[in-house]
């Protein structure tokens, strides 16, 4: 099982960015899949989550109606597109795979929101 993140990067507040996750070692589309961040020196934070089909997808409060999830089974890939970022949205931004609880992991992509 292989996930890589990407798309990560130096936005301005108010900016957009889309991050992608591709997957790779595993049938992608049995699974649900979660992004999760980690600001610096703050610990792990869900941010958002998709069904397996995408038709069913969830957002924490911090990034709702700013930010959307999807993904493309056909690439094996997971999206997450931010919209109107704030500076309190810098972090590492990682993919996991959801089944009990999330047993796989990228190795993350750094967002770093700034002027």
């Amino acid at each position: 099982v292989q996930l890589v993140e990407s798309g990560g990067g130096l936005v301005q507040p108010g900016g957009s960015l889309r991050l992608s996750c591709e997957a790779s070692g595993f049938t992608f589309d049995d699974y649900a899949m979660e992004w999760v961040r980690q600001a610096p020196g703050k610990g792990l934070e869900w941010v958002s989550g998709i069904s397996w089909h995408g038709y069913n997808t969830y957002y924490a409060e911090s990034i709702n109606g700013r930010s959307t999830v999807s993904r493309d089974n056909a690439r094996n890939t997971l999206y997450l597109q931010m919209n109107s970022l704030k500076s309190e949205d810098t972090a590492i931004y990682y993919c996991a795979r959801l089944t009990n609880g999330m047993d796989y992991w990228g190795k993350g992509t750094l967002v770093t929101v700034s002027s």
